[in-house]
């Protein structure tokens, strides 16, 4: 138990810095940068402003201990399909490789943050059913 909560945290904290402090930081420290990623891809000004909503509001479903079950697949759904997008679309307008992967390799931090979650919760209630 204590290494999948090890585990899961780590991946976690990862997609916490990733996903949702460096974009608020950006909105907070350096509006001007806020469009940078979005813009050569065509994606209108308030695209940007949008997405990092989402990811902040994802990140923090997922971290919080006490957020429903639905809404935390909901946020993991959200981030799943922002990551896969990214790579679509970096994939078809600038075709650099080094912004292909970024998405696909914190996409696969955050299949290990959603599985180990899983497991923790799985477990958590087979110890509360085997205790009642």
């Amino acid at each position: 138990m204590k290494k999948n909560k090890t585990i899961f945290w780590i991946a976690t904290i990862i997609l916490i810095l990733w996903e949702g402090v460096m974009p608020l930081g950006t909105i907070l420290m350096a509006p001007e940068y806020v469009n940078a990623g979005t813009k050569p891809l065509g994606y209108p000004d308030y695209f940007a402003y949008t997405l990092i909503v989402c990811k902040v509001l994802g990140v923090f479903a997922i971290a919080y201990a006490k957020t429903p079950v639905k809404l935390r697949e909901w946020a993991y759904a959200g981030l799943t399909f922002n990551l896969i997008f990214a790579f679509i679309s970096h994939a078809c307008v600038d075709q650099n490789t080094g912004y292909m992967l970024m998405p696909l390799v914190v996409l696969g931090i955050l299949a290990v943050s959603y599985v180990y979650g899983n497991k923790i919760r799985h477990q958590e209630q087979t110890n509360y059913q085997s205790i009642g």
